[in-house]
């Protein structure tokens, strides 16, 4: 492997020259400051909440203006340039519609054009040049280094640099080129972004966000709960196509499955039509300003009904045959007596609230009908075979994975499971004990060899794809049980409640922080966990920042769904040379308000960990493998391999 690495060296460095060359280049990029990165979790199809907090770098683009323009520019004008940076096509036709004259938006043009090339040129100061190359507007990169790196201490180019500037105006490529510096300004503001799970479900665009993401210069995904059904339901399991249909049927989301990935839901519908009526715990949630007409509210709750009496008799074959997931209570179908209609849960009988089991057979309660294994196989066909969903899921895919050690931190999700005295806890399957990493590797391993093959099989893979959404030991779902069924149809709440695991308390304490990151080979010194799944409920006094800054949680509510719980709309994290910063965001009403009136959405920013002195990319996983294409590079050299 090393002769080969260092063949392909040889091949794109075939001189001394060469390779001496780009050892000084890499031992030099070592020393500049790590770049900024970009947290954020939990965005639950939020499309314009996520695509804001982007466009600013929660904050720090509009940082780096007052920086460099603050006593320049007043508050308003400073809001408008933040604005024109955020949303450039919007704002500037909107600037534009201001100028009585051709002269004066002339002037403006040049004026806006020095202060982006300035704005570009500071927040690109730890960069190299190479890399703000790359950044620039493909179209006007000649131009922009003109203009970037003009000295001209004689003024014998002073012509030169204004004639550029009116020579674009001249040739209408001028709102192009402020477009692709705002652009710019936004991708140099922020080098790399995290994504800390839950990009599906609730929120109405999780395909608009994919499409950005796949766009984005650089990030990283840690899948969540969600994200894992979509991904188990691409990949064969019908018990996670079911799921996803019904929580799309509870957040009246089902548009996402139609129209966005070109599902056909009409003989779902035609089952539902067929066999349910109306059914108060059934009907689709619906956030404020969304209405719907009594028949399609209708067609909603009825083929919601339908999804999950198709999602219990699925749950039970594999809890029977899966002995090692330790569900047999969750047989729900099983535990009900179908003449008096009640339910024995831990020994006790609850009355059932209107129940629908109109396709259940009490003598066989697992057993789908003819009509409904019809429904899910031709469902599942179809999942399989869209083209864009595939395009999304191959991407998550790549990018994703249960955890990241990044930079000396972990990423994950939900929880490392632990028992009630702080330790690893143990998942026992074939009689072989898994916990900690151990454990989260295992269920990507699956999770991967699932997505590989693609087959509608029910084996061990599917089945784990679906404990991960479900089960007691799932790092993503972090609870004892799933009480969906009990919410349904049981009107007593004391059994709707999900018992956490005891990770979700002891985070609070630091030595327990402090062992999970060991058990990760990260330094419980320098390291943090970084969490998402469980919002903050802020409105209530809790703290995002536990275990003395060793745990940060960053779920605090895209999600409209929890934004009176959580009382914001957001958490995000910055960690660039100086330290982690942590960002509480308020509710985003639209963009159209920051285009008029210079809005933002920034409340309290809190600083979790300063550097004691700024950090550098040497002590960053990419300054890592600089190293090692370092001592790769030396030793081609120093072997004279070249000759």
């Amino acid at each position: 492997m090393e002769k080969k690495y260092l063949d392909l060296l040889k091949e794109k460095y075939d001189t001394e020259e060469k390779v001496a060359t780009e050892i000084i280049n890499l031992e030099a990029i070592l020393n500049l400051p790590k770049g900024t990165e970009h947290f954020v979790s939990d965005l639950h199809g939020e499309y314009q909440a996520f695509s804001h907090v982007l466009r600013n770098g929660s904050g720090k683009v509009k940082e780096k203006i007052t920086d460099l323009y603050g006593g320049k520019l007043v508050k308003d004008e400073i809001d408008t340039f933040s604005a024109l940076v955020y949303y450039p096509e919007e704002k500037l036709k909107r600037i534009k519609q201001s100028f009585n004259s051709s002269e004066a938006l002339n002037d403006w043009y040049e004026v806006i054009i020095e202060r982006l090339v300035h704005l570009v040129h500071y927040s690109s100061s730890k960069y190299t040049r190479s890399k703000l190359r790359k950044a620039l507007p493909p179209h006007f990169i000649y131009i922009v280094e003109e203009l970037l790196y003009k000295v001209d201490l004689l003024d014998n180019k002073k012509s030169y640099y204004k004639k550029i500037v009116q020579e674009i105006i001249s040739l209408n490529q001028v709102d192009k080129l402020i477009i692709g510096l705002c652009y710019t300004v936004q991708r140099l503001v922020v080098d790399h972004l995290h994504v800390v799970g839950d990009i599906y479900d609730r929120g109405p665009k999780p395909d608009k966000i994919m499409e950005t993401l796949i766009n984005h210069h650089s990030v990283d995904i840690q899948w969540g709960n969600h994200d894992v059904l979509w991904l188990g339901a691409f990949s064969g399991s019908k018990v996670c196509l079911a799921n996803i249909l019904r929580i799309c049927a509870r957040y009246n989301n089902l548009a996402i499955i139609e129209d966005v990935y070109g599902i056909n839901l009409r003989p779902l519908q035609n089952l539902a039509d067929k066999y349910y009526d109306d059914h108060v715990n059934f009907q689709p949630k619906l956030q404020a300003g969304e209405t719907l007409s009594e028949a399609e509210f209708l067609e909603i709750t009825k083929m919601h009904q339908a999804i999950a009496m198709i999602q219990f008799k699925l749950e039970i074959p594999i809890i029977k045959r899966r002995k090692d997931f330790n569900m047999g209570h969750r047989t729900m179908l099983d535990f009900v007596d179908y003449e008096t209609e009640t339910i024995q849960i831990n020994g006790k009988d609850y009355p059932l609230i209107d129940p629908c089991f109109q396709t259940v057979n009490p003598k066989n309660p697992e057993q789908l009908t003819d009509e409904e294994q019809h429904v899910i196989d031709k469902l599942l066909f179809s999942i399989q075979h869209s083209e864009k969903l595939k395009r999304h899921m191959d991407f998550l895919m790549k990018k994703g994975s249960f955890y990241g050690r990044y930079n000396g931190n972990l990423l994950i999700h939900g929880c490392v499971p632990l028992d009630q005295d702080g330790n690893l806890e143990a998942m026992t399957i074939d009689n072989e004990a898994y916990q900690g990493r151990d454990l989260l590797d295992l269920f990507e391993t699956t999770l991967r060899h699932c997505y590989k093959r693609k087959k509608v099989i029910d084996d061990f893979d599917t089945d784990l794809v679906w404990y991960m959404w479900t089960g007691e030991h799932s790092s993503l779902f972090g609870k004892k049980e799933m009480t969906t069924f009990e919410r349904y149809f049981i009107e007593d709440t004391a059994t709707h409640k999900e018992r956490k695991n005891p990770y979700y308390y002891m985070r609070e304490d630091e030595d327990v922080c402090r062992r999970i990151l060991t058990a990760f080979d990260l330094d419980p010194d320098l390291g943090h966990i970084i969490n998402g799944h469980t919002p903050v409920k802020e409105i209530e006094g809790e703290n995002p920042i536990k275990a003395n800054g060793k745990m940060i949680v960053i779920d605090g509510g895209f999600s409209k769904a929890y934004q009176k719980t959580t009382g914001i709309a957001g958490y995000t994290l910055v960690y660039n040379s100086y330290g982690i910063q942590l960002v509480a965001h308020q509710y985003f009403h639209s963009k159209q308000e920051v285009i008029e009136n210079g809005t933002d959405v920034l409340s309290v920013k809190r600083l979790v960990d300063k550097e004691l002195r700024r950090k550098q990319v040497r002590e960053t996983n990419i300054g890592t493998q600089l190293i090692k294409d370092i001592s790769f590079l030396k030793q081609l050299l120093a072997t004279r391999y070249l000759q």
